[in-house]
């Protein structure tokens, strides 16, 4: 029973990791119907980001909460900025041409980004200052580390926060208004562009949020870490519907758990395996994913 509650722990946690992640998905594809292969890079800026900042705030001094809240709102800031810049440079030009287009430009740009921080940033794993959240609690053999609990509320706050801004605001309401239809919306006053790069930059930022915490839990980053979480995330979004917030939501924590659960009690080996059955399960046999495509108010 504790092995289990352990492995569920874990689980959420990598699971709200990939969630926060699939959201930027979700929100692009929902948005103009693009799968943004270049999403998972921004989760690897914000890793690196996060460490710059957070070890230069330490170096002067500032406290732990200081440095990792501080460090968190400027790194999603940074990338959210550097995503609005990939959507003016590499996406905008080309609303108007094939979907085939816009998808090779995507995967243009994720290479030109993890080469850019492979260039900037060298090819050796960067390490954060992990004993800011050394220690947990203990109950036998499970353990709560203080990360996890971060990783918790993190998660759970910037989830809430984005279901509010995206149910209960006017700019939420524009969003889905936009999604839905961009003609009649224009129509009626709204700017789909600026809505458009608004929404990458919420998802960026919120990509940005889970390196850093990836970066603690882990304890380090490195250039290439925004792959394979990346296309994980992608199958969470496409298991929940992607399309639907609360379906990335879903999905996320589902392929966490998976993930843990399939290393705990069947192979580590085989772990990053999972996801990938599951993203071909759910292609082959509900391609719409477990809450389908909602072309309603719930569809972004």
């Amino acid at each position: 029973m504790e092995y289990f509650l352990q492995q569920l722990i874990n689980g959420i946690t990598l699971g709200g990791v990939y969630a926060l992640i699939a959201l930027g998905y979700t929100m692009v594809y929902g948005i103009i119907q693009l799968i943004n292969f270049a999403h998972g890079e921004f989760f690897a800026a914000g890793g690196y980001m996060g460490v710059i900042l957070i070890s230069y705030l330490a170096g002067q001094g500032a406290s732990p909460v200081l440095c990792i809240g501080l460090g968190l709102a400027l790194t999603m800031v940074y990338c959210a900025l550097l995503a609005m810049a990939v959507e003016k440079v590499a996406y905008k030009p080309l609303r108007t041409s094939s979907r085939l287009s816009v998808l090779l430009s995507a995967l243009g740009m994720s290479i030109f980004l993890q080469n850019g921080l492979m260039l900037t940033q060298g090819v050796y794993d960067k390490a954060y200052p992990t004993e800011m959240t050394a220690g947990g609690f203990e109950w036998g053999n499970v353990v709560l580390s203080y990360m996890q609990i971060y990783i918790f509320l993190i998660t759970g706050a910037l989830l809430i926060g984005l279901n509010l801004l995206v149910f209960k605001t006017r700019i939420g309401k524009a969003m889905r208004a936009t999604a839905q239809d961009k003609v009649m919306s224009a129509l009626v006053g709204i700017n789909s562009s600026k809505i458009i790069s608004l929404t990458f930059a919420i998802g960026a930022g919120l990509a940005a949020a889970a390196g850093i915490m990836v970066g603690f839990y882990y304890g380090s980053v490195n250039y290439s870490m925004g792959f394979v979480p990346g296309i994980k995330a992608f199958a969470a979004a496409v298991l929940g519907g992607i399309g639907n917030i609360t379906g990335a939501m879903v999905g996320g924590l589902i392929i966490g758990m998976v993930e843990i659960f399939a290393a705990g009690y069947l192979s580590s080996e085989y772990k990053d395996v999972f996801a990938f059955i599951i993203l071909i399960a759910v292609l082959y046999f509900r391609p719409t994913g477990i809450m389908g495509e909602n072309v309603d108010d719930t569809r972004v």
